[in-house]
């Protein structure tokens, strides 16, 4: 066993004062979709919905006599930080981007209490971590990293060495959302090469792929704030330094709109609220289909605190990204009956979701913009036959990105 799962293995134990070990749950749905033995650890039932916990109490209980903790976090680690501040009695400031959200920095005051104060600053997180940084070097705080942290690494392995406890073996594939990479570098490091590691990241925040491209971490041109817990511009440097011989076809990259197609699925079939985040790994496994048929796979659900304000949000990305519902914008003659003769093509499944029309003067054709929910994605190609067929001009706008953040 190395000094690092010596690290670990302790760290695991130390924290079952504090919490107990989260579910390691074999799920039957996932396991038949798929052909394997698909196992889901449960990160999203501790104490603060997320694995953070374990980072942020390993880092801090080895700093004694420290009473200033300075965090920045996109909501999870903070919660994680907040939990302890309370739990050990100590001060902490946590900064959070300005677009967190606000079920995420309500937990966090509730974990904390008056232990703690929140400033919000920032749009993007690497914004935030700048600002934290720079008022804890002003403060003289102990500045607690989310992710390019040892402790933080160390403490988040423990996960790992849960999931070999509880499962009784080393499973074949264990796969794994990155953000900043202090969970997925700890538990990779943890299994070293008795397993397989996938690692998955949003397209909006692929940090851990760009770096292994580069040979070294380097920053975003843009980050997608979408999947809020992985939406990181630059991978820690920490580790990288345990990634960096990993090969980039073990990198999966999902879009967006793709990870809200698990979190209905899931909270739908299985009744488990996944934070988009959270739904990476799940989302993955149809990527490797091929070659986890009969072998054991873990996923982390590496966190559930969902704001459900956004629920809508999430249901209109994964219908469009399934391709049951679009957006397009009809050339629509000015004439009687041209609006019935439209709404005659639409087949028995077709619902309108959307109709935005004004009648324009002294014109012989206007814009319709309509969105149309259906229950087969092959239903839109007997739809826009039928448009043809009939003369209708039309354009399909439902991933024309640009006009997508002004009309839909």
């Amino acid at each position: 066993m190395t000094d690092f799962m010596t690290r670990a293995r302790a760290a695991e134990q130390v924290m079952r004062s504090v919490f107990p070990a989260t579910p390691l749950q074999r799920n039957a749905h996932l396991s038949d979709r798929y052909g394997a033995d698909i196992w889901l650890k449960r990160e999203d039932l501790s104490p603060v919905r997320s694995y953070k916990i374990r980072g942020a109490f390993n880092a801090m209980r080895k700093q004694q006599g420290q009473d200033l903790f300075v965090c920045a976090s996109a909501g999870n680690h903070a919660q994680g930080v907040a939990y302890m501040c309370k739990h050990l009695n100590v001060r902490g400031v946590i900064f959070m981007p300005v677009t967190t959200p606000q079920q995420k920095i309500q937990k966090t005051r509730i974990f904390g209490g008056d232990n703690i104060e929140i400033h919000l600053t920032g749009d993007y997180f690497d914004d935030t971590l700048a600002a934290a940084q720079d008022w804890c070097a002003r403060q003289g705080g102990y500045f607690l990293s989310p992710f390019d942290d040892e402790d933080v690494i160390e403490g988040q392995a423990s996960l790992a060495v849960e999931i070999e406890e509880q499962l009784g073996r080393v499973p074949d594939h264990v796969i794994l959302p990155v953000g900043g990479g202090g969970m997925s570098s700890g538990v990779a490091a943890w299994f070293g090469d008795r397993t397989h590691c996938l690692f998955v990241e949003p397209a909006g925040g692929a940090c851990l792929r760009a770096a292994l491209a580069a040979g070294h971490p380097v920053a975003l041109d843009h980050v997608d704030t979408f999947v809020d817990g992985a939406a990181v511009g630059r991978i820690g440097e920490k580790p990288f330094e345990l990634l960096k011989s990993r090969h980039l076809s073990d990198v999966l990259v999902l879009s967006e709109d793709r990870i809200c197609t698990t979190m209905i699925e899931m909270l739908n079939v299985e009744g488990i609220v996944l934070e988009p985040a959270g739904a990476l790994a799940v989302e993955a496994v149809g990527d490797v289909q091929s070659f986890i048929r009969g072998k054991t796979v873990v996923c982390v659900t590496s966190g559930g605190n969902f704001d459900f304000e956004r629920l809508p949000e999430v249901k209109e990305r994964a219908q469009r990204y399934s391709g049951v519902k679009k957006y397009f914008i009809l050339r629509l003659p000015q004439r009687p009956g041209a609006l019935k003769e439209f709404l005659g093509i639409l087949g028995p499944e077709d619902d309108i979701a959307r109709f935005e029309y004004m009648k324009k003067s002294a014109r012989n054709f206007g814009s319709v913009l309509i969105g149309i929910e259906t229950r087969k994605p092959e239903n839109f190609v007997r739809l826009f036959a039928h448009l043809d067929d009939a003369g209708f001009t039309y354009t399909d706008i439902t991933e024309d990105e640009t006009l997508a953040q002004f009309v839909i």
